[in-house]
């Protein structure tokens, strides 16, 4: 073989690679963000009915954070959401006057103020769980054992990328 057409052959290689990479790159930057938007316009037409065209998307994420378990301290709800108090105050205030929440001074700690969804606000809350856990099972249905763990670590990855932007910001 021509030491040269081997050469010429090795970056005709080097070329399709690196234009594959490219592609693939552009490719599932295009679907993550394709992605991202569906997911929010899905979301957002699949919570917001006519039951609870009183409050936005937003709100649904606040009750989410609320849960339904005991009530949460409003101090840990903004944590949570990575929002400061003022911010959550104001929705919170809006929650309060639809009915969806409930707030009340703790009784052995009258600076902390705990929060509680109301059977509204419960009924909200498992709607938009239902919404999740029926993109997930979507998500999964067809998938081995082995794909599951590719895409788990994808998502951590890409979990990862999006703190280390959050942290790179911050400084």
């Amino acid at each position: 073989m021509d030491v040269k057409f081997a050469g010429a052959q090795n970056m005709e290689w080097r070329w399709r690679l690196v234009s594959m990479e490219k592609t693939t790159s552009r490719t599932l930057n295009e679907m993550l963000v394709k992605l991202f938007n569906n997911v929010m316009d899905a979301e957002e037409k699949a919570i917001i009915t006519e039951e609870f065209k009183d409050i936005t998307n937003n709100d649904m994420h606040i009750i989410e954070a609320i849960g339904i378990e005991e009530p949460r301290r409003m101090s840990d709800i903004a944590k949570r959401l990575d929002v400061t108090m003022g911010t959550l105050t104001t929705n919170m205030n809006s929650l309060e006057d639809k009915g969806y929440i409930i707030r009340e001074r703790s009784k052995t700690d009258k600076r902390v103020v705990l929060v509680v969804l109301t059977g509204k606000g419960k009924k909200a809350f498992y709607h938009h769980r239902d919404f999740h856990k029926n993109m997930i099972k979507s998500i999964v249905k067809d998938l081995d054992e082995e794909e599951m763990r590719v895409m788990i670590k994808c998502l951590m990855n890409l979990g990862k990328f999006f703190e280390d932007c959050e942290e790179r910001q911050a400084r």
